[in-house]
């Protein structure tokens, strides 16, 4: 089995980001010059998944225009001769095929993945959260596609977290498994968000799985959860009585930008990475008195 579709939640409403998120969806807000969305679309693909299915909701036209056609813009710029910026925008649109799923109700992450299930059908696909941007040379979801050529069960995103922000999170109480330098462990349970003395490990759930069309039964089957919500935990925890699941340290550095200050921070580190803007930028950060 081959990880072909990749599916984004993007029905949420970003309150946290209100009130700019109150007329352009959370995940169109920019790092740097790039939308949120693109960045895991573009892991996505550069992890071989070449169908992208985006769960999507009201208020959220904007992400479907962004890696639509633009017509008129292209004819503009193509009249101005600006073919840097033609060729920047005509990526976006040749960049791989979407497909959207409108969820009219926001019932938690479980019942938009569920939302995806007669786009996956019968294969295995993955889930990315693109509020977790990874940065890594090697894609983290490429990392968990080898995990899953070689396990085809299905992989979950593991991330260390020390002290008490482990309540914050999912968290993974494991077993032992062998190969990926150490970075691979069997999952035995899930317990959403305990108290750090609870904590079965100090591994927890990052935003990337890869889940074998099983899951799509298990969601079906299990009842509303916290906030009268289906979750996708509480899917997992079923799909693992019927089948293994493996947890995966990623490489990389995550950067939450679902919260206001992961979000500045990583508006910061990736504008410095940029040739065009780092030289400079570093050195309005250093003429800052701070």
């Amino acid at each position: 089995m081959k990880v072909r579709k990749a599916v984004f939640p993007a029905a949420g409403l970003g309150t946290r980001f209100l009130p700019a998120t109150k007329a352009q969806p959370k995940e169109m807000l920019p790092l740097v010059d790039k939308p949120i969305i693109q960045y895991g679309v573009e892991e996505a693909m550069a992890s071989g998944c070449d169908q992208i299915i985006i769960i999507t909701g009201r208020g959220k036209q904007s992400i479907e225009d962004h890696f639509d056609v633009s017509y008129e813009l292209e004819t503009m710029l193509e009249q101005r001769k600006k073919t840097d910026l033609l060729h920047i925008v005509r990526s976006i649109s040749d960049m791989i095929h979407v497909a959207y799923v409108r969820q009219k109700e926001a019932l938690g992450l479980g019942h938009a993945v569920l939302m995806a299930r007669e786009l996956v059908g019968n294969e295995p696909f993955a889930v990315l959260l693109a509020d977790d941007v990874i940065d890594n040379p090697v894609p983290a979801l490429k990392q968990m596609v080898d995990v899953f050529n070689q396990k085809q069960c299905s992989v979950i995103a593991a991330q260390v977290v020390e002290g008490k922000m482990i309540s914050s999170y999912g968290v993974f109480e494991t077993a032992p498994a062998e190969g990926f330098n150490g970075r691979l462990f069997e999952i035995k349970n899930m317990v959403e968000k305990p108290k750090f003395e609870d904590a079965p490990s100090n591994l927890a759930v990052i935003g990337r799985y890869i889940l074998t069309p099983t899951i799509f039964d298990c969601l079906a089957e299990i009842k509303p959860g916290a906030g009268g919500e289906l979750q996708l935990t509480d899917g997992m925890r079923l799909l693992l009585k019927k089948e293994k699941m493996y947890g995966y340290i990623y490489e990389g550095r995550r950067h939450d930008t679902g919260d206001k200050l992961g979000f500045l921070k990583a508006t910061v580190e990736f504008a410095l990475k940029r040739d065009d803007l780092g030289a400079p930028f570093r050195e309005y950060l250093k003429a800052l008195k701070l």
